[in-house]
């Protein structure tokens, strides 16, 4: 194992988070809004079932939200994924999972800069969208070169009035269907689902499937609860706060999810393609057949702001990661494992996400969200998998029921469903990501002398604790 100690900066990251911060910037990666973007193919994909399919993803995220919180608990690192596969597994494995998770967490920034730009288009269709491609991704890095703190207390009032939004919106809903109307009209006896029916979760057109398929789909809802833990070296009391704040921000948002779509489900319980124009964009044509135009135009005009505060949430985690993997030396460390002395950012990092995003001019949303959900998948395998081999095979901990069900039951079951979702991954996003693992092994290879020697890491922990 390589020792490179130390980086080429004296500066390092501050603990400066508390639990309420990291939920905050978790809220806001997740961007809980999202339900009004992705309900009309979900709808259609489920077979008219999304609170099930929201519930199927949110089990599959919260079992691996639990074995975050194990590894973060021994590995308090910005490394997150990559981190416990290098530590317990092995080194390379780990750089694979660190590459692979580059795909959910460098892309992550561009959607929601090519959503904003989407939104600002139809408000300003006359302004080429280079200028507004190239005036959020400046904003957005320059919100995270102020610091994490900063990106958390920017990102608080955007997540309530979110929350309001949605609490408004879903009251509007069951105000409607509590006066005997749906999208359709007057409901009757005869109408699909009824109000304060088990109907919307399940009945005799439900199809297992389908809703693994929905639940797939609506991984990418999720995106946002992992990249807390890149996040460890900057929260206080990391290994009690993070756990905790990981597996609260899942929660949070699948109540969220789930309680707003039952009552969505009811309101549209016919094919999505009969309320929605674009049932791939469904937020607008929402809005308005419950809202109103009104109601409509402050909703779009607020979602330019709550996509933004995803993306630098979004920005905030990968710049972490970047500089975990120039630390370890696997990246160059002179440029991706430098912390600014000033701002105690990775500065140089933030500057490289940056760049990044500003090709959301050239990019589609379809092929930047298939190349994300490649990557979550991954990670979120192999944080099980690392449970597994760190607790219960390398330290042996299976000597009571508590530590079966914490180091081998519950991860062998967040690798299941995870492994579900895995089966009904979309065929492009399957072929995309294994081209860009075929580069990583080519890299690796190249790093570690055609692999005589493991990938160089930066030994923070004490492997043996």
């Amino acid at each position: 194992m390589t020792n490179l100690a130390g980086t080429h900066s004296a500066a390092k990251l501050q603990k400066t988070l508390g639990l309420w911060h990291v939920i905050i910037i978790g809220l806001a990666y997740i961007q809980p809004m999202t339900l009004f973007d992705t309900f009309g193919l979900v709808s259609e994909e489920s077979h008219y079932h999304v609170p099930t399919s929201y519930i199927i993803a949110l089990v599959a995220i919260l079992l691996t939200s639990i074995s975050y919180g194990h590894m973060i608990r021994r590995y308090p690192s910005s490394g997150s994924a990559y981190t416990y596969a290098q530590k317990s597994i092995h080194p390379n494995v780990g750089f694979m999972v660190g590459w692979s998770s580059w795909l959910d967490y460098l892309l992550s920034p561009m959607v929601n800069i090519i959503l904003a730009v989407i939104y600002l288009e139809a408000l300003f269709p006359d302004i080429n969208h280079w200028v507004w491609v190239v005036v959020l991704t400046a904003f957005m890095t320059g919100v995270n070169l102020r610091g994490a703190r900063f990106v958390a207390n920017f990102n608080s009032l955007i997540v309530f009035i979110q929350l309001l939004v949605i609490g408004i919106f879903t009251y509007l809903i069951f105000d409607k269907l509590q006066a005997g109307m749906n999208a359709d009209g007057p409901i009757t006896a005869e109408t699909r689902y009824q109000l304060w029916s088990i109907e919307p979760f399940w009945n005799e057109l439900t199809s297992v499937g389908a809703l693994i398929t929905g639940a797939t789909l609506l991984c990418f809802s999720f995106t946002g609860f992992d990249s807390l833990s890149s996040l460890a070296e900057e929260t206080k009391d990391t290994e009690k706060t993070l756990p905790k704040a990981i597996f609260l921000t899942a929660l949070i948002a699948g109540v969220i999810f789930v309680v707003s779509t039952y009552f969505m489900q009811i309101y549209f319980p016919k094919d999505p393609t009969t309320y929605f124009a674009d049932i791939e964009a469904t937020q607008p044509d929402i809005l308005m057949l419950v809202g109103g135009s009104l109601f409509q135009s402050y909703v779009l005009a607020f979602a330019i702001v709550t996509v933004m505060a995803s993306g630098i949430s979004a920005h905030a985690g990968v710049s972490r990661l970047m500089y975990v993997m120039g630390r370890d030396g696997i990246i160059n460390k002179k440029i991706f494992g430098h912390i600014s002395p000033k701002s105690f950012t990775p500065s140089y990092n933030i500057l490289i996400v940056g760049a990044v995003a500003l090709t959301a001019g050239f990019m589609s949303l379809d092929f930047v969200i298939s190349l994300i959900s490649f990557g979550a998948l991954t990670a979120f395998s192999f944080v099980n998998l690392s449970v597994i081999s760190r607790y219960a095979l390398r330290d042996r901990r299976t000597k009571t029921f508590k530590e079966l069900l914490n180091y081998v039951i519950i991860p062998v079951l967040g690798f299941t469903c995870i492994a579900a979702l895995w089966i009904e991954t979309d065929e492009n996003s399957l072929k995309a990501g294994m081209i860009w693992a075929v580069i990583g092994v080519f890299y690796l290879a190249y790093k570690t002398g055609g692999f005589t020697r493991p990938a160089p890491q930066y030994n923070e922990f004490d492997d043996q604790k």
